[in-house]
């Protein structure tokens, strides 16, 4: 379990093939990062629950199988991308952000990015069917991070969002390289899910 708080940005520093899945080293960019880390651990990597399966040199891996991939942006990673990073939520700390279940629902390409004075709007498109899992001002978690929903426009065939960026975020996060038409990964609130959920709305 997350909260949608990025906690450190990672290198991808090498990919490997195995069979139908992927492993990835990764280097977190702060220092002493996996410091209270061990093999077997979940971290959250674009918002996607992984397991840390080897830490070296400060360094980790974490390989990610077909279901994964097809589900998340991480099989478009190459050497050099870089991952927003969080480690689960401890139950004695503070809730900042919202319930990210590290669970993708699906993913999202960036529509738009409007630079402002002192801050961005970015804005993201993905299938319609996923806009009952909307409210405006509710919460939604793009690459891991906890944002809140600025706006929502339908068009025919997708429903695009806007979300206000600021430059604490935009400087610790991975959002500083988006470019229009790159996937970013979507969990919509969990709340809001089981409550559609218990209604009928959604299977």
């Amino acid at each position: 379990m997350f909260t949608g708080i990025v906690t450190s940005t990672g290198k991808v520093v090498k990919i490997t093939p195995r069979g139908d899945s992927i492993v990835f080293l990764v280097h977190p960019q702060t220092k002493n990062y996996l410091k209270d880390r061990r093999k077997g651990d979940s971290i959250a990597i674009n918002g996607a629950c992984m397991t840390i399966t080897s830490i070296k040199d400060g360094k980790f891996e974490f390989t990610t199988v077909n279901e994964s991939l097809s589900k998340t942006n991480l099989g478009d990673l190459i050497t050099g991308s870089f991952v927003n990073l969080e480690k689960p939520m401890k139950l004695h700390e503070n809730l900042d952000g919202h319930i990210v279940q590290g669970h993708v629902d699906t993913t999202g390409k960036v529509h738009n990015i409007k630079k402002l004075k002192d801050s961005w709007e970015f804005y993201f498109e993905f299938p319609l069917k996923y806009k009952k899992n909307l409210i405006y001002v509710g919460s939604i978690s793009i690459n891991g991070i906890s944002l809140t929903v600025a706006g929502i426009k339908e068009t025919a065939k997708s429903v695009v969002i806007k979300v206000a960026i600021i430059p604490h975020t935009f400087s610790a996060t991975n959002f500083r390289y988006l470019k229009k038409g790159d996937k970013v990964n979507l969990e919509f609130d969990m709340l809001g899910k089981f409550v559609m959920r218990i209604l009928g709305k959604i299977k």
